[in-house]
């Protein structure tokens, strides 16, 4: 693992000065790991290590680290050193494994290791027994210095999906040891200094979300899609109107005023509590109670959550018949995800099988743009997800650019017309669901308990509700989440003093501020200060289930720190000149070309971006394309290679039209659907994509992908939140960038071809 020098210490190579130079520029980190090998080892014995704190442990042998078992004669730890602590002084023992007997520490003096060279002659460790018998074990330790490309998330991808491939005997994940010598670019590989020379027009479905207001890329709201839309000088006079006078239709149920609204005693109707349980180099912080209601405090470190089932599920009932409704609400996902995602369905209540995600928080806190994330991630694996905006029924029920004092709490007229809007957008969500729609995103303030009670009354027996609150308390984010809503919202479309904007809106978020009740009630997700992707915390209470677990995931997973994401297939490769699909094969010379202009263009472009990384595949067309890129991590990862064609591979598609008809016409019929023999369909490479994603949604630096043509349409779906049956069709060109730039304001495409 790593980008630079590797050290085997046992033979003594240090490394070159020049790569040590090119590491100790990009501020290389020490990645180490402990070895020991014993094949005739005593069952009863595992191997620890301690020595100096903060990394293993202290000279305690109680704390020692425990070892883990790579083969039956092979013990192993690895860690990241921080820079403050890169003199390691340690020693292996071995500790009974059933019995509390004293530790056996090894002979010897300690082991000094000082900035990943080891001093002194390497050694085995020898254990006296209490017989007098003397087991060894051979010692390998291994140091690597390896780049900050946010270790988080490559340092769990390799702990988590190191596991040998049955195809060809590779590592799933592997992270070059030292990068590519260069190699010379001549002529044909040169770029021009101004990159904006290689822009060419992306297409009109492109990834720019964030050139839009998110709010109006939600759901068009069907109650009031055939109602007048009032002017601004009527909002102020007719806001107390019933729904019949505002055009709504009279089929529709009760206004809000009719409604009874009742404030359950949490402690009594809201029993149980989800877990969340941290698996990671980062911090865990135990269950503890907050306000009254137990939940587990998630701190932000570098590892990844494991979602644990919550032991309020053991209150589920089981209903394993499957009606008509619960085939509609199953995800168009393939293999383990349709599984646990159909599991998840036949336990639990009815409503269960729906899910309502409801926003809770103050404005300016990145309700919106949460949502829409989130309902693109959802989407992209498969779950019918769409995302309703009550502000987006508001204006078009009573009119934009409403004054500050319609959002007062004790103004009854104001609160009686956003309690409605709110309850039409709520029959819409429902609506939907019951006609197929499997998870509803609400999106609105619903900042006090009321109205959160009047919600999930509308929802009982309907769909499941989960509040997901969004807490910010830095103000420079809110500062600039404001700024950025004047700019945006068509609250302010035709306000043109930016001035008189900013201080409206600052007087409707002290409105909401004078009313705002946390969430205590219910099942619910609290993200607390999360949006920065500096740290934070997530409260996680009375969470179960496949679904609502890969929705904590996800969450705890994202951030709103700017980054390119760069994606492109491999150079051409000789088996597309010969237009057979899948194989193994290097590149052509037009390829090799573009290896090498890739190569200039990464450098032009990440110049002063150190900590960007370079992600391939394991096929070698990939990794020799990514060859003359230095300077950069390379992490191979095998969910990166191409669709497996299985039984068609190396064929082209007139010999499977001519020896495989039948194949050739179900292809041809669903792509996305469509399996190879032994092989995969589209919905597979999605699934197992799925750990990229939230790599890449973790990663704070630039990435380059450099991957094929089928799996980069299933990513360049996801960013560009386009519907599952496209990606097939997705158009993919060789030799050409697409650069995904994720920030506070969306997502937004640009594209670069250097060669035709």
């Amino acid at each position: 693992m790593g980008t630079g020098a590797s050290r085997n210490l046992d033979s003594g190579s240090h490394g070159s000065d020049e790569r040590e130079e090119i590491l100790e520029h990009a501020g290389g980190q020490l990645y180490v790991s402990l070895k020991m090998e014993n094949y005739k080892p005593k069952g009863e014995l595992v191997p620890h290590v301690y020595g100096s704190v903060p990394l293993v442990g202290s000279w305690d042998p109680s704390k020692a680290l425990s070892m883990e078992r790579e083969s039956t004669s092979m013990w192993e730890l690895s860690f990241v050193v921080p820079p403050n602590h890169e003199t390691l002084d340690f020693k292996f023992l071995l500790k009974p494994k059933y019995i509390n007997s004293p530790c056996i520490v090894e002979e010897g003096p300690n082991r000094l290791l000082t900035g990943g060279t080891l001093h002194g002659d390497a050694r085995s460790a020898l254990f006296r027994l209490n017989n007098d018998e003397v087991l060894e074990y051979q010692v390998f330790i291994k140091a690597d210095r390896v780049s900050p490309f946010d270790l988080a998330a490559s340092w769990r991808a390799y702990q988590e999906n190191l596991q040998p491939s049955t195809v060809r005997g590779i590592p799933d994940v592997s992270i070059n040891s030292a990068p590519a010598i260069g190699v010379e670019n001549g002529p044909s590989a040169s770029l021009e200094l101004d990159l904006e020379h290689y822009v060419v027009p992306a297409p009109a479905t492109s990834a720019n979300s964030g050139l839009v207001y998110a709010a109006n890329l939600t759901e068009t709201p069907r109650s009031l899609t055939r109602t007048a839309v009032l002017s601004n000088s009527e909002v102020s006079g007719s806001a107390s109107k019933s729904c019949k006078d505002g055009g709504i239709p009279t089929d529709q149920p009760a206004t809000i005023k009719e409604m009874e609204i009742l404030v359950p005693d949490p402690s009594k109707v809201y029993s149980g509590s989800g877990m969340v349980e941290s698996k990671s180099v980062g911090t865990f912080s135990p269950l503890q109670k907050q306000d009254s209601h137990r939940g587990l405090f998630v701190d932000r470190g570098v590892g990844s959550p494991r979602l644990v089932r919550s032991a309020s599920s053991t209150t589920f009932s089981i209903d394993l018949k499957l009606d008509s409704e619960t085939k509609n609400a199953m995800p168009a996902a393939a293999g383990a995800v349709a599984a646990a995602a159909v599991a998840d369905q036949m336990l639990g209540p009815k409503e269960d099988r729906h899910l309502a995600i409801v926003l809770v928080g103050l404005p300016a806190r990145g309700k919106t743009f949460t949502a829409a994330k989130l309902t693109r991630y959802l989407r992209w694996l498969g779950h019918d997800t769409k995302h309703f905006n009550v502000g987006k029924y508001r204006r078009l029920k009573h009119g934009a650019n409403l004054a500050a004092d319609f959002f007062r709490g004790d103004n009854p007229e104001g609160l009686e017309a956003r309690n409605e809007v709110a309850a039409l957008a709520m029959e819409d969500m429902i609506a939907w669901m019951q006609e197929g729609g499997q998870v509803g995103i609400f999106d609105a303030t619903n900042s006090t308990r009321k109205r959160r009670n009047m919600l999930m009354k509308m929802a009982e027996g309907k769909c499941k509700i989960i509040f997901l609150e969004t807490l910010c308390n830095d103000k420079q984010i809110i500062e600039r989440n404001i700024r950025l809503k004047i700019q945006q919202s068509p609250d302010y479309a035709e306000e043109p003093d930016f001035e008189a904007g900013y201080q409206d809106f600052k007087m409707r978020l002290e409105n909401y501020e004078k009313v705002y009740e946390p969430v205590e009630e219910g099942s619910y997700i609290k993200m607390i200060d999360m949006v920065s992707g500096q740290g934070g915390q997530i409260q996680v209470n009375n969470i179960s289930g496949y679904l609502p677990g890969r929705i904590v995931f996800f969450l705890v997973n994202t951030h709103l720190t700017p980054r390119p994401i760069l994606l492109t297939r491999h150079g051409e490769s000789r088996d597309n000149v010969r237009g057979r699909i899948g194989g193994d094969s290097g590149l052509s010379d037009t390829g090799e070309i573009y290896g090498k202009k890739l190569a200039n263009f990464v450098e032009k472009r990440l110049k002063n971006e150190r900590a960007a990384s370079i992600w391939t595949s394991t096929l070698q067309r990939t990794i020799i394309t990514a060859g003359s890129i230095v300077g950069f991590p390379k992490i191979q990862w095998r969910a990166l290679d191409e669709i497996n064609a299985g039984v068609c591979d190396g064929m082209t598609y007139e010999e499977i039209k001519k020896n495989m008809p039948e194949e050739y016409d179900s292809r041809k019929k669903d792509k996305l659907r469509y399996r190879y023999p032994r092989g995969e369909s589209y919905l597979d490479v999605i699934q197992r994509l799925e750990p990229v994603i939230i790599e890449l949604e973790r990663q704070r630096a630039p990435v380059v992908v450099i991957s094929h043509q089928a799996v980069l349409r299933a990513l360049y779906a996801y960013f560009a939140d386009r519907p599952l049956k496209e990606i097939p069709h997705i158009e993919m060109p060789l030799h050409t960038i697409i650069e995904i730039q994720m920030g506070v304001t969306g997502v937004q495409e640009k594209r670069y071809k250097l060669m035709d």
